[in-house]
């Protein structure tokens, strides 16, 4: 049962927190539409185009990334309001236990929490792909790929020495297959491939191809050629952002997919998946540090809580980044890298929550 005053505190929690969302979003918006509007000019984007499927998307997937800072910052401020006006002294004074009064703040910050798991795994990753496809077609530079080389199932190699997204061509593609024995049964290249869109059907130029049987070597060469293969262009030349469109399930089959072929961007896959969990929890670690630290009256008034608020989510986000560098660069398990920065911080606020208490 919840008194008036776990009310007040709720109310005074998710005011502030979407007031401080909005406030925030609004101008993160306002400087991307400073930066970007040359480019939607340039390419001819509508207004329309660029606030229902750019910006409306762009406010969903910020706040929702952010959402456990905007958390700490919200936490912070009112609570130091309360303790500047002297309301949080009388509570505690009053018997009622420190972790009694924290109560409260960990119901608002459990619905915030479960909030961002939903968008995360379901809501956001469509919201991402509208998100994308705008970017695509209106302001991201042609994508390119250099030496592509990966394994496909039925022991094949495919590679290629170049893709340029600006005409859709790849350069000197390649498919190898091998038997069980390690040994080339098959060899194809051509000077450009083409995949037909939302096909299997690719379309080769200039080809040149090798069987390898016990009969000796069958070689047939010609200049146009329609094959179907069980991968398409998105397999082969996405951009590292597309796992933000992908829901949880299909981003689980997508790296398993990717690690079959021995992609070198697997960690960076199993951040995107593994983040999509730890960030909402952050919330639940970062609103007991925000009411352990401001809830003591400061000389320096609210400014000095709000400092300090600021500072720890500077190194809370610091650390993230240091530890997403160590999972693909060094090797650290992605699980692992996610994991750290809300582990050493759930330290962090025991102690800050002992001291307090005391």
């Amino acid at each position: 049962m919840l008194s008036i005053l776990d009310k007040y505190i709720i109310r005074k929690f998710l005011s502030t927190y979407f007031f401080m969302l909005a406030i925030i979003m609004l101008l993160a918006m306002v400087f991307d539409i400073a930066e970007r509007m040359s480019e939607f000019i340039q390419n001819q984007a509508t207004i329309g185009a660029i606030f229902t499927e750019y910006y409306l998307n762009f406010l969903v997937y910020y706040g929702n990334t952010y959402s456990s800072m905007i958390v700490f910052i919200a936490v912070i401020w009112f609570t130091a309001k309360m303790a500047q006006e002297t309301e949080i002294i009388p509570i505690l004074n009053s018997g009622r236990p420190f972790n009694r009064f924290l109560r409260p703040y960990m119901i608002a910050a459990t619905l915030i929490m479960l909030i961002s798991l939903i968008m995360n795994h379901f809501i956001l990753p469509r919201s991402n792909k509208v998100r994308l496809d705008f970017e695509e077609r209106y302001y991201r530079n042609a994508h390119h790929v250099e030496d592509y080389h990966a394994e496909y199932p039925g022991n094949r190699v495919v590679y290629y020495s170049s893709y340029n997204g600006s005409d859709n061509l790849i350069n000197d593609f390649v498919v190898e297959k091998w038997n069980n024995n390690k040994r080339i049964v098959y060899f194809l290249k051509a000077r450009t491939a083409q995949n037909v869109p939302g096909t299997n059907k690719w379309i080769l130029n200039d080809y040149y191809e090798k069987h390898f049987t016990k009969d000796g070597d069958e070689i047939i060469e010609g200049r146009r050629k329609e094959v179907q293969y069980d991968f398409t262009l998105e397999d082969m030349a996405a951009r590292d952002n597309v796992v933000e469109s992908l829901t949880y399930g299909e981003l689980k089959k997508y790296i398993k997919r990717e690690r079959s072929k021995g992609s070198k961007n697997i960690p960076t896959f199993e951040i995107e998946l593994y983040q999509r969990t730890a960030l909402p929890f952050a919330t639940y670690v970062l609103t007991i540090i925000g009411v352990a630290v401001a809830s003591r009256k400061k000389r320096g008034g609210i400014g000095v809580n709000i400092a300090i608020g600021l500072g720890i989510t500077f190194v809370y986000i610091f650390a993230m980044k240091v530890m997403a560098v160590a999972a693909v660069n060094v090797g650290l398990p992605s699980v692992i890298a996610v994991w750290v920065p809300n582990v050493m911080f759930a330290g962090i606020a025991f102690i800050l929550y002992r001291n307090a208490v005391r």
